[in-house]
């Protein structure tokens, strides 16, 4: 399957096989992150596969920031564009210091603490940022998109969704010259070298049209993929303790990763995955997201990174876990939280050993980043 097919294949199942603007892939890709998915019988005809690349679906910046790529010789400034929708992934130069359970079980204690709101939707805005290296010319763009969505505290209700691709845009000075001396093109073609042959898509450059969807749950109560569908009874009745709280995770796993039944992945890497997701945008109790902060705490093979700087600029502590990925290409998914809140900052994935989409990209770059900028409760959905 090419990417573009994998791209439609994570379409939420209400959606069909409508034509899909390149330019709005970005929110669909969250969105198909978190979703719940289709039985397995329904995987037969139509297979759900969860990127690589996203965390799930993405929100609007809210300070310029000065944008820099990370490179294995540290940060690199380059040229930010004057609107924060387009900013590019920005990281700082990170110093390893403090045991990765020693910030999981501080941020533990500051999750717990944090009171819940009440409403009759879960909301999330998030901004999601790819960076791909053009097929002709060899220089960067960044493909950024928002997106919100809703959904119901309430069996029998319906999703809502908005999202929009904000544009893409040449990283630095450099990259900026060499796509004007392509003849400024308003389409970039990426190509992947993969196993099995070349892929290509197509990036357009222009921003796109702001997309609003509704639709009704997945078995008329179903609302995430936690390793398996849930219902909000489910997700609300998480355990609080850290052990059960993991068995209970484990129960779903089957020795593969959370993109694909080929893929092999350790049952700490993929405890990583899926408890990253709960911790960042999902409406568990406090008690439970300290909980799951404790379990990352307990897993192997996991660092942490201090004063790492998210594509929104704000100051934050990493911790990730490395994953081989198709291309063949090594990334590293880290999730960046503010210790003193527990609050989630962002999901990224940082390339470690190009390859694939990340082919041209030196290791230490953040290939793809989801800030999530608004989680919480509340009474209206997009409509008001």
């Amino acid at each position: 399957m090419n990417p573009i097919d994998e791209l439609r294949a994570a379409r939420p199942a209400h959606l069909g096989d409508q034509p899909v603007d390149e330019r709005t892939r970005a929110a669909e890709l969250t969105r198909a992150m978190a979703a719940p998915r289709q039985s397995r019988q329904s995987r037969r005809t139509r297979r759900v596969v969860r990127p690589v690349w996203s965390l799930g679906l993405a929100g609007a910046a809210a300070a310029t920031a000065a944008a820099v790529v990370i490179t294995s010789n540290g940060a690199q400034p380059v040229t930010p564009r004057t609107t924060p929708a387009t900013s590019a992934l920005a990281t700082t130069q990170a110093t390893v210091r403090l045991s990765a359970r020693d910030v999981l079980l501080a941020a533990a204690g500051s999750a717990e603490s944090r009171p819940e709101g009440r409403g009759a939707y879960w909301h999330t805005t998030s901004v999601s940022r790819n960076l791909y290296v053009a097929e002709k010319g060899g220089y960067r763009i960044m493909d950024v998109g928002r997106s919100e969505m809703w959904t119901p505290r309430a069996t029998g209700g319906e999703t809502w969704s908005r999202g929009q691709s904000l544009g893409a845009h040449p990283v630095t000075d450099e990259d900026r010259a060499a796509w004007e001396q392509a003849g400024s093109p308003s389409e970039i073609t990426v190509a992947a070298k993969m196993i099995g042959g070349t892929k290509r898509f197509v990036v357009p450059m222009a921003e796109g049209k702001v997309r609003t969807e509704h639709a009704p749950l997945l078995d008329g109560d179903k609302v995430f993929w936690l390793g398996r569908n849930i219902t909000m009874k489910d997700l609300r009745r998480l355990p609080a303790d850290p052990a059960r709280l993991k068995k209970w995770l484990e129960a779903a796993y089957d020795g593969h990763g959370t993109e694909s039944a080929d893929e092999e992945m350790s049952a700490d890497v993929w405890l990583f995955k899926v408890g990253v997701g709960l911790v960042t945008d999902m409406p568990v109790t406090p008690e439970v997201r300290g909980a799951a902060f404790r379990m990352l705490a307990g897993l192997d093979g996991v660092r942490v990174t201090e004063n790492v700087t998210d594509s929104e600029g704000r100051r934050g502590t990493a911790v990730s876990v490395t994953e081989d990925v198709p291309g063949p290409a090594v990334l590293e998914d880290r999730l960046v939280f503010d210790v003193a809140t527990g609050r989630a900052l962002a999901r990224e994935n940082v390339v470690v050993k190009p390859g694939g989409l990340q082919a041209g990209l030196e290791p230490g770059t953040v290939w793809n980043s989801t800030a999530l900028l608004d989680a919480g409760w509340t009474d209206a959905n997009f409509k008001g």
